[in-house]
């Protein structure tokens, strides 16, 4: 098993959402994230100069049975990517394993 951790723009959380729906990754967590980036200059938007040293985002926490790591880091890359700087990062760890606190199951079967 695989935990996917994410931090993507918060204005393309609808589409990876859709994105992990649609390869049968139903079961995530995710909470709104304030960080650091690399990027000094500030933006301009409608003549308001805002500062880019603190960034919002969305920080995704994936676990996967080692059959979907692929198509879920794919399917994040292909909805979260914009090309511009700040589009964020994708970290995997190994998983020993999972337990459905409900039925006891545990491994794969406590994932689904």
């Amino acid at each position: 098993m695989k935990k996917i951790e994410t931090i993507i723009r918060k204005s393309r959380f609808k589409a990876v959402k859709d994105a992990l729906h649609d390869i049968d990754v139903n079961f995530f967590t995710y909470w709104d994230v304030t960080g650091v980036g690399n990027e000094k200059k500030g933006h301009v938007y409608r003549g308001i100069s805002y500062s880019t040293s603190d960034i919002q985002r969305r920080f995704l926490s994936i676990v996967v049975s080692d059959e979907f790591e692929e198509k879920t880091i794919q399917a994040i890359l292909k909805s979260a990517k914009t090309g511009e700087v700040g589009d964020g990062k994708i970290f995997i760890s190994d998983i020993q394993n999972t337990y459905r606190i409900r039925t006891e199951e545990k491994g794969n079967q406590a994932l689904n």
